[in-house]
């Protein structure tokens, strides 16, 4: 039915940058929020940041002044753009979009994520 997919993932040095694209596809009908989540090794996975249909941006602290998030709402899909990467940042990194599929319920839909690396 609704399919995520992300890309642009890698290994990148502490201090530069990547940018993670995620397009969503299928019967839907309207998409409201859309975002980045993140697990890294060992911990839970953690919100990144959201943008809402209508652009309202959340960030986490963490990544706040580095990170960007955007979106393209005649391609379905959102990005992320990351400079001044950390080994923290280190992380299985996962797009959520909040989506009315036709003739069915909104519901919350994941990728299956891609590995960003930082290495010190």
């Amino acid at each position: 039915q609704v399919q995520l997919v992300e890309s642009g993932g890698g290994l990148v040095q502490t201090g530069g940058s990547l940018s993670l694209s995620c397009a969503a596809s299928g019967s839907i009908s309207r998409i409201n929020a859309m975002g980045w989540y993140r697990q890294p090794p060992g911990k839970q996975r953690e919100l990144v940041a959201t943008i809402t249909s209508d652009g309202s941006i959340n960030y986490a602290d963490s990544v706040k002044d580095r990170f960007t998030i955007s979106r393209d709402n005649t391609k379905n899909t959102v990005y992320l753009q990351m400079n001044s990467l950390k080994p923290e940042d280190t992380a299985v990194y996962y797009c959520n979009a909040n989506i009315k599929v036709r003739l069915r319920p909104t519901n919350d839909y994941w990728g299956k994520g891609t590995l960003v690396t930082v290495s010190s």
